[in-house]
């Protein structure tokens, strides 16, 4: 099956590139993981005038409804150029308010850009990321939906993903199984979408520095083995990417937990390849923090166990295929033994 977008969706995907490309977001995610949030927080709100967060809430409350295709498109930008904060916790927070009777006015605030979201969902997403800059802190407590108060923060591979321990406060209200499953995945995809951008990008540039990068006199991309490492990260991301937006097309479906899983699992694995061969080709330089590239290598590799190792959701893609249904995250984690960390 082809699966093309269609004329205003590749404008929407263009249009959101312009806008990062000329906003300075390198220096934006750097001011972000010295907890410098001014930027960033500017930075958030021109994608929410561009409509971005309005893809996730419903129109009762001022968006568009969930539009999963136009999602994913807005997370790769997000994702290509490694844009810090809480994007794919806001989309998973507004499933979550969605759901509540009444959900107050976060819902509005997140489609206008006002409100930064965050949520806690152990154990699965145990940490808050970026519970210092968000307006709401949101904490799954069995089936009970709370207030998160942040405590500590905890290290991450990426220094622009602040992550927070959450202690559970105030009660909001009483939350199903489905209600958190729906959020879960929501995220995923989201995620999955981020790492796709984030992936593409890296080895975009990657090839560019090959032909520029020289040894013995030739520029190294002329050399047949690192052609096979680029040719490898090439057909990788190329295989994932169709996943990401079949799982999109599979939302509303009986088969969108499963197939949100199948996207995170291929684009982990195909943007952490990615990102290890851009660091192999790059050399040294791929690890300084001057070098905007080394933002992405980090990203890449943070986000790849982010809303569940690929492990993980390779363990639910198999118990839904092997006819014992889609275990919820906390289930199949709980089964594969799986630690998260950043």
């Amino acid at each position: 099956m082809k699966f093309a977008l269609d004329d205003e969706q590749r404008l929407f995907g263009n249009t959101l590139d312009k806008l990062l490309s000329g906003s300075g977001v390198p220096d934006t995610g750097r001011a972000w993981a010295a907890g410098e949030h001014a930027r960033g927080i500017a930075l958030w709100r021109a994608l929410a005038e561009a409509g971005v967060f309005a893809l996730a809430v419903p129109e009762s409350a001022g968006g568009l409804g969930v539009l999963p295709v136009e999602l994913v498109t807005a997370f790769r930008a997000v994702g290509a150029h490694g844009v810090p904060g809480p994007y794919a916790e806001t989309v998973a927070a507004a499933c979550l308010l969605a759901r509540l009777t009444p959900a107050g006015g976060w819902l509005p605030g997140i489609t206008q850009g006002t409100t930064v979201a965050s949520v806690a969902i152990p154990p699965d997403v145990p940490y808050a990321l970026d519970a210092d800059a968000a307006d709401v802190v949101l904490a799954v407590d069995g089936r009970t939906l709370r207030h998160g108060v942040p405590a500590a923060m905890r290290p991450s591979l990426d220094p622009a993903r602040r992550l927070f321990t959450v202690t559970p406060g105030d009660v909001l209200a009483s939350v199903t199984s489905a209600d958190v499953t729906a959020a879960y995945d929501l995220g995923v995809l989201a995620c999955a979408a981020q790492l796709s951008g984030i992936g593409e990008r890296l080895l975009a540039v990657t090839v560019e520095y090959a032909k520029t990068r020289q040894q013995f006199g030739r520029p190294i991309g002329e050399f047949q083995a690192v052609k096979h490492h680029l040719a490898n990260a090439f057909v990788a991301l190329e295989y994932a990417r169709p996943l990401v937006y079949g799982a999109a097309l599979a939302y509303g479906t009986a088969d969108f937990s499963r197939e949100a899983s199948a996207a995170k699992a291929a684009t982990a694995d195909a943007t952490y390849l990615a990102s290890r061969i851009g660091l192999q080709v790059h050399g040294a330089i791929g690890y300084t923090d001057e070098y905007d590239p080394s933002l992405l290598i980090r990203k890449a590799r943070a986000l790849r166990g982010a809303w569940g190792a690929p492990s993980a959701h390779k363990a639910r893609v198999l118990s839904s295929l092997s006819g014992g249904g889609t275990d919820s995250p906390s289930h199949v984690l709980a089964k594969s033994n799986i630690a998260i960390c950043e």
